[in-house]
C-alpha cells in the first residue's frame, strides 16, 4: 500500500468515530427548579430518581439534572428560569411550589412543565383541567382543598375547649389568601375564632410566635408552603417551647418533633413527579398526562411531644393515626 493512501485509510478511520459521535443524540436534560434549600428535600430526591429509573433513565448515565434553587427567596425565581431556559432544558421540575410553578408558566410556553403543588392548579391556571392539561404543564396535586379544613378539625378533636386557633401563612405565596379563606369559613361553621399571623422567613417565623403567646391562641395551623417546609424544625421546636399544639401538612414535622400532622406521602409524590418527567422524556405530552390526586393521606401522631406540651390525645385519634411515634 502507497504511503499517501496508507494516510487517508488512518485518517478516515479516525475521522468516522467522530463523525458517528457528532450525529447520536445528545442527552436530555431535566432543569430541576425548588424553591427552597437542597437540604430541605434531600431525602427526598431518591424518590424522583427511583420515578425516573421505573421510566428507563439514571441520573449521570443517560439524563442529566441542571439544579437550581432560589433558597426560600422568591424573587430569585425568574431569574434561575431563565437561565434554564437558556441551557435549552428539555423538561423543568417544579416540586412542590406554585411560586416556581408559576414562574415557569409565565416565562415558556413551550418548554414541559412537570409541577407538584398542594394548591388547585386549575384555580392558579396552571392547567385547564385535571384530566386535559391542555398546554405545556401537568403533575401532582397532592392536597385536596378541605385539607386545612380537615387539620383544623384534628385542632378541635383534640382540644375541644379551645376558642382561638391561630393560622400561620406566607404572605409571598400567591395561594396563602384562598387557602386562608377556605379555613376561616371552616372555622365560623363550628364557632371558632382565627387569628391569622403572617411570615415568609425564619425572624418573621420568631415573631410569629410571639403574637400568638400575645393573642393566646390555644393552637396553630400551619399552611402549606415550601419556607415553613424548610423552616419546620424551627417551627416544631418554637412550638414545643412556647407550649403551642400545631398541626402540620407534612409528616417529616412530627419525625423532628412536631406534635400532629395529615397530608400525603411527599416521597410517592416525588416518585410520580420522576415518573412523569420521564413520560415526557420518552416523548409524552404534558396536555395528555392527567393531573394526578393521591387519593391516601396520613395521620401522624408524636406522642413523645405531647406529653411534652402535656397533652392526652383522646382515644378515637389515636385509634384513626396512621403512625404513632413513641
Amino acid at each position: 500500500m502507497r504511503r499517501r493512501d496508507f494516510i487517508a485509510l488512518v485518517g478516515g478511520a479516525i475521522a468516522w468515530p467522530l463523525a458517528a459521535r457528532a450525529q447520536q443524540p445528545s442527552m436530555p436534560v431535566i432543569g430541576w427548579l425548588y424553591a427552597g434549600a437542597p437540604a430541605a428535600i434531600a431525602h427526598l430526591m431518591p424518590g424522583f430518581r427511583q420515578g425516573l429509573n421505573d421510566t428507563g433513565f439514571i441520573e449521570g448515565q443517560n439524563v442529566t439534572i441542571e439544579y437550581r434553587f432560589a433558597e426560600s427567596q422568591y424573587d430569585r425565581l425568574p431569574y434561575l428560569v431563565a437561565d434554564l431556559i437558556r441551557r435549552e432544558v428539555t423538561v423543568i421540575v417544579t416540586p412542590g411550589s406554585p411560586v416556581a410553578a408559576l414562574a415557569v408558566k409565565d416565562a415558556t410556553t413551550t418548554i414541559p412543565i412537570v409541577f407538584s403543588i398542594s394548591e388547585d392548579p386549575v384555580k392558579l391556571g396552571l392547567v385547564g383541567s385535571f384530566a386535559r392539561p391542555g398546554g405545556n404543564a401537568t403533575g401532582v396535586n397532592f392536597f385536596i382543598t378541605e385539607l386545612g379544613a380537615k387539620g383544623l378539625g384534628l385542632l378541635r378533636e383534640l382540644l375541644p375547649s379551645a376558642e382561638r386557633f391561630g393560622v400561620l401563612v406566607n404572605p409571598s405565596n400567591p395561594t396563602s389568601e384562598t387557602w386562608t379563606r377556605d379555613v376561616t369559613a371552616a372555622a365560623s361553621l363550628v364557632g371558632t375564632q382565627i387569628e391569622v399571623i403572617k411570615a415568609s422567613d425564619g425572624r418573621e417565623i420568631e415573631r410569629a410566635f410571639a403574637i400568638l403567646i400575645e393573642k393566646k391562641t390555644d393552637a396553630l395551623l400551619i399552611a402549606p408552603d415550601s419556607v415553613f417546609f424548610n423552616r419546620r424544625l424551627q417551627l416544631a421546636t418554637l412550638a414545643t417551647r412556647h407550649t403551642v399544639p400545631a398541626t402540620y401538612p407534612w409528616r417529616e414535622a412530627v419525625e423532628i418533633g412536631g406534635l400532629m400532622s395529615y397530608g400525603t406521602s411527599l416521597p410517592d409524590v416525588y416518585r410520580q413527579l420522576g415518573i412523569y418527567t420521564g413520560r415526557i422524556l420518552r416523548g409524552a405530552k404534558p396536555t395528555d398526562l392527567p393531573v394526578v390526586q393521591p387519593t391516601k393521606f396520613e395521620l401522624v401522631i408524636n406522642l413523645i411531644t405531647a406529653r411534652a406540651l402535656g397533652l392526652t390525645i383522646p382515644p378515637t385519634l389515636l385509634a384513626r393515626a396512621d403512625e404513632v411515634i413513641e
